[in-house]
């Protein structure tokens, strides 16, 4: 008998020419995570504005900010519910199908999206408490479409191109990055112009304008608006034959849903399958020895090396603040009133999107079906860790103002690489290696991996980045370990997610089936 992986439904998947419903796909899931790049990214633009308006201190020299405590809730929480999310609705994508869990995670965000803008209350407890509130759980669905669309497009591609499939939908995060920067650019723009106000250095109390409290409101909101465009198109996506046939073991219903799609006749072989599915060895459970035999160091690998590059990734805030100040695209706040401190970060943002972390997510669509996802991930992690240190051992040359630029090229080369590197790569692979009725859920562990590390980067570090002198450090941070030792402890980072990538097998054209072990499963039950 010839195997699952050789079922005519399959192999007519794998040999497919790229076709319009590979483009659909790629549009339906990349838009959930043009969304979950807008509603993860946004808040940081904003984060000033709403320390102006609900921290205010009277005869302050400098506009009011966030407590570090509030600040670590506002911009962490979201963090924290994309770990569960990931780990939720990646187990839940195995268990009920991955079509019925996607809309699920669409409703959840579109509403927690909405429901950020319009947090309650004018006093500052009540507003951050709801805002936390709400943007823990739009985490929660933003973790979900992470396992969820990476395992659709997986399932729906060709062989061929599959890692650009999926790269492209992963892609759209640098689209998403984007489009909040310009959305907020042209937010603070329209009120900067409508309701003009001095330089807080002028007036403390006019500089920030009443309706100062719409721009952040509406920058959240706007969030819903991508995923909601496509709810409609997401919910009208047949379920993936893979797991239709593979899974719950349909093979009829799984080659009529792929002949309307791929638009030909195609055999269903069910009786085929239930010999396949009857197979001792194809039910061995995730937490079995045998699953730890065959996929426990490629799980260990996608889980290690996500983790590493999450906390390279987002320990950018340990010195973007430093550098947009340093070469003149952020001026001092008290030399700006709040609306246009909004405008300028997100131009700030914008431009570091556009010159580097767009261009690499490009780069690895057009190129890892050629070189391979290891390479790239190999190459990446490699080039980060030269670029961490060249910025750390003289870190005090990078700091005299003429040498701002040079440290503002490798700042933006480290993050192509990691774009064109670890970032694509990570999200791609755990989508390929493992069998179909764990993909979701091992995606989504690998992913929540990813995710304790951004935790680790983005708050253990701007801790430890504080200088050293407890007079020097940010008010309510603790004295740290300085930034240049902070640069240090990164290289060393992603020198042991080069290493770490050893433990991940290359998966470039070979079907799903042949990388999970599936088709060597059924073969071997045949030949017995």
């Amino acid at each position: 008998m010839e195997s699952s992986g050789n079922l005519k439904v399959l192999n007519a998947l794998d040999g497919a020419k790229t076709q319009w419903y590979h483009f659909t796909a790629i549009v339906i899931a990349g838009m959930g995570f043009f969304t979950d790049a807008y509603d993860l990214f946004c808040i940081s633009l904003v984060t000033k504005l709403l320390g102006r308006i609900y921290y205010h201190k009277e005869g302050s020299p400098k506009p009011g900010s966030l407590p570090p405590q509030v600040s670590a809730s506002v911009n962490g929480v979201a963090l924290v519910g994309t770990l569960a999310g990931q780990l939720f609705f990646g187990w839940l994508g195995d268990k009920l199908g991955r079509k019925k869990v996607y809309g699920i995670t669409l409703i959840l965000m579109c509403v927690c999206s909405i429901a950020s803008g319009l947090s309650f209350g004018s006093q500052p407890k009540g507003v951050m408490t709801t805002l936390c509130f709400f943007r823990f759980w739009l985490g929660f669905g933003i973790g979900g479409d992470y396992p969820l669309s990476a395992t659709i497009m997986s399932e729906y591609s060709n062989k061929k191109t599959r890692g650009a499939f999926i790269a492209a939908v992963f892609a759209m995060q640098g689209f998403g990055i984007l489009g909040g920067g310009v959305f907020a650019i042209m937010m603070a723009a329209i009120f900067d112009s409508r309701f003009k106000a001095p330089p807080y250095e002028v007036d403390p109390v006019k500089s920030t304008v009443p309706e100062a409290d719409y721009v952040w409101r509406i920058v959240l909101m706007a969030g819903a608006l991508p995923a909601l465009l496509t709810y409609y198109w997401r919910m009208k996506m047949p379920e993936t034959a893979r797991y239709t046939a593979l899974v719950a073991k349909d093979a009829k219903k799984a080659a009529s849903d792929m002949s309307k799609v791929l638009q030909t006749d195609i055999e269903s072989e069910q009786e085929k399958l239930d010999e396949v599915m009857a197979d001792s060895k194809y039910s061995f459970g995730l937490l079995s020895k045998e699953f730890a035999k065959r996929h426990g160091l490629h799980l260990l690998g996608t889980t290690s090396t996500w983790f590493l590059l999450d906390i390279a990734f987002y320990s950018q805030n340990l010195f973007q603040k430093d550098i947009f100040s340093a070469i003149g695209w952020i001026p001092p706040a008290k030399t700006m009133n709040a609306i246009q401190e909004v405008y300028k970060i997100a131009r700030a943002q914008t431009l570091i999107a556009l010159c580097s972390t767009v261009p690499g997510y490009w780069f690895t669509v057009f190129l890892i079906d050629r070189i391979g996802r290891f390479t790239i991930q190999l190459i990446g992690f490699i080039m980060m860790t030269i670029f961490m240190f060249v910025l750390a051992f003289p870190y005090n040359y990078w700091t005299r103002p003429e040498h701002n630029m040079g440290f503002v090229a490798i700042y933006s080369l480290t993050f192509f690489f990691a774009n064109f590197g670890p970032n694509a790569t990570t999200f791609v692979v755990p989508a390929e290696i493992f069998p179909a009725r764990f993909r979701s859920t091992c995606h989504g562990i690998s992913a929540a991996s990813g995710k304790l590390g951004a935790i680790v980067g983005a708050f253990g570090f701007l801790y430890l980045a504080q200088n050293k002198d407890p007079a020097k450090a940010d008010a309510g941070y603790p004295p740290g370990i300085g930034v240049k030792n902070s640069l240090i402890c990164l290289g060393v980072i992603n020198f042991l997610g080069t290493l770490c990538t050893f433990l991940v097998p290359e998966s470039k054209g070979k079907s799903l089936e042949e990388m999970s072990g599936e088709q060597e499963e059924a073969s071997g039950e045949r030949r017995a």
